[in-house]
């Protein structure tokens, strides 16, 4: 499989490629992301790679055996080795390896699963920083990578640390999903060919994750995808989510309850409100579990349009997550599963999946508001992003409204973004031509806005253009603009 996409890494990793200078770079982001896959591809052929890879909860002398056998692996020494008994012979062993083959032009020392590799009590950043101030450090054509799924430990032990390997680092990258263009790359790469809808409806279930993609099988509609995967007791995502949370968090039942109790809020839910939800105690554990979720790609913080930075929320941010807990787990606890090839197609034609598409939909907008921004040709004006809604709280402002996307502009001008999922063409009836000028004019009111309001309408197929859409929508996106990337 090559490697597609990543243009923005591939950038990055090229210039170390280049550098005169030593280089240690730091790589994180959520598990199945493809971390591992992106060093391994983009390096392949392009000089002397060492790899060691961290194992779970395995003890630290195992670690150093794996270590012992990567040195075999890679530089095939004529005489045994002796095994080294702590990290700081191990490296001291490495950099003797590293000045004999100098004469490479490069060489590439990569630690994936560095947070696993550094069991308690080992040593091992210690002595990694040891090496890379006394040896590493002077080895030009040398390029150091850690890598870890286990983002906050990466960023904790790190890239915020105080002192130790914190000022080394010269490059940081955190890997994101693919977008949807990226997964439309992806999978022609493996020879199949989904239309915008097929890949969207996929990305509502699985998001860019890589791994998750990489089950697609080529004559299948998103539909049988899903339902193979997701719905039968042998599907690789049909278990997924406990695998990775066990794998992730050390203390993955509070990480379980935390991100259970946001998903019940699908517009978000407040620090102090998922504390109750939770029983959990205010404080820097609880705050660290949150920044583990929040690092791993699972969960993210916003402001509503015109809140103070206080008043944040916290939402799932990761797709198959969502999927999981709304539609895969009522299946689970039903005991003994019995597969049934149309469950996912007979779902697709009830109420919740209305309503569930509808919040997947916007969710899929919101992270491609670069593609939007582009295609509305304001992407050099847009000030403040989000969302806003209003609450009423008594019996005389009887009206509330909620906005799906704002884009604050730095003209005097603001988009109003509605953004709905349809499987065809959208229609503005007479009756939600009323509902759209309503809550336009609520968001004037209580906001206070002199700004110019241009209504855009965000959806799946486009709009049908009758008199109502010739009215009120000023621009339209559309699911092909989400793809321009």
């Amino acid at each position: 499989m090559k490697l597609v996409g990543r243009n923005n890494e591939q950038t990055k990793l090229d210039f170390l490629l280049n550098s005169n200078e030593a280089e240690l770079l730091a790589i994180y982001g959520r598990r199945r992301v493809g971390k591992t896959f992106l060093i391994r591809e983009f390096f392949k052929g392009k000089g002397l790679f060492f790899e060691i890879v961290g194992q779970k909860n395995a003890p630290y002398q195992t670690q150093l055996e794996n270590f012992h056998q990567s040195i075999y692996e890679t530089f095939s020494p004529d005489l045994p080795i002796k095994k080294p008994e702590s990290w700081k012979e191990a490296f001291s062993t490495l950099t003797s390896f590293l000045k004999y083959h100098q004469q490479h032009s490069k060489m590439i020392l990569f630690f994936d699963e560095l947070p696993w590799l550094a069991t308690k009590r080992s040593g091992l950043l210690q002595a990694l920083d040891y090496e890379w101030n006394s040896q590493w450090s002077k080895i030009e054509n040398l390029i150091v990578i850690v890598c870890g799924s286990a983002a906050s430990w990466i960023l904790e032990k790190l890239i915020n640390a105080k002192g130790g390997l914190h000022n080394r680092i010269t490059d940081t990258i955190h890997l994101h999903p693919f977008s949807l263009s990226e997964v439309d790359l992806y999978l022609k790469s493996k020879g199949i060919r989904l239309k915008p809808m097929q890949i969207l409806e996929l990305y509502m279930v699985m998001g860019g994750i890589p791994h998750y993609l990489r089950q697609v099988k080529k004559g299948q509609s998103a539909t049988q995808i899903t339902n193979s995967l997701c719905f039968h007791k042998d599907g690789f995502l049909f278990s997924e989510f406990n695998r990775l949370f066990e794998s992730l968090f050390d203390h993955s039942d509070v990480h379980n309850a935390i991100i259970r109790e946001i998903a019940k809020k699908r517009n978000g839910i407040s620090r102090d409100a998922l504390l109750k939800a939770t029983g959990l105690s205010s404080g820097g554990t609880f705050n660290k579990r949150i920044m583990e979720l929040r690092e791993s790609g699972f969960i993210e913080e916003f402001i509503p349009f015109g809140k103070r930075k206080k008043d944040f929320m916290i939402k799932i941010l990761d797709e198959y997550t969502l999927f999981f807990l709304n539609w895969i787990e009522p299946v689970q606890h039903k005991g003994t599963i019995k597969y049934n090839p149309n469950y996912w197609l007979n779902k697709s034609n009830t109420q919740l999946f209305k309503i569930w598409s509808g919040y997947a939909f916007e969710a899929v907008c919101i992270k491609h508001i670069d593609s939007i921004l582009r295609r509305l040709e304001i992407s050099n004006l847009a000030g403040e992003i989000g969302t806003w809604y209003h609450r009423t709280y008594t019996k005389s402002d009887h009206q509330g409204a909620q906005i799906d996307l704002v884009i604050d502009r730095n003209d005097n001008a603001m988009n109003i973004c509605e953004i709905k999922y349809s499987s065809n063409i959208f229609t503005i009836d007479k009756n939600y031509a009323k509902t759209l000028i309503n809550k336009m004019s609520i968001f004037e009111d209580k906001t206070k806005t002199k700004k110019q309001l241009f209504l855009t309408m965000i959806t799946t197929h486009g709009v049908k253009k009758n008199v109502w859409s010739e009215d009120l929508v000023h621009s339209e996106v559309n699911l092909e603009h989400l793809f321009n990337s």
